[in-house]
């Protein structure tokens, strides 16, 4: 079984994500800050990373490119999930490295079979 991390400070988005990819029959793992999943990640690899923007301390931009720019985290799709859903800043997102750019309040099917997707790459 394929594992998520997800990065959300929002319990109640938090908790709709984890629903939504267990439904999907995936294993979630869950940080709440941008710090919490980069300690994370030193002994744990998910298969891909769903991560907000909007985040205490580091952001999810800085966390996306710093997860890219490292050797062992730089092949783990990351999706960006945001209430920050404008074009301009998909286009940041995506040139962070980001893999996917959904906008919040996600479509639970899209977000599904992206991340689906994205794991089978």
């Amino acid at each position: 079984m394929s594992t998520v991390l997800v990065v959300e400070d929002s319990l109640t988005e938090m908790q709709v994500l984890t629903r939504c990819l267990q439904q999907g029959g995936l294993d979630v793992l869950t940080a709440i800050s941008g710090e919490e999943a980069l300690t994370k990640l030193n002994s744990q690899k998910p298969d891909i990373i769903i991560l907000d923007v909007v985040l205490p301390g580091c952001s999810g931009f800085e966390v996306c490119r710093e997860l890219k720019a490292a050797a062992e985290t730089s092949s783990i799709p990351i999706v960006i999930c945001s209430t920050k859903g404008g074009e301009m800043d998909k286009f940041w997102g995506m040139k962070q490295g980001a893999d996917a750019y959904l906008a919040k309040p996600i479509d639970q099917e899209e977000f599904i079979r992206t991340v689906k997707q994205l794991i089978k790459r």
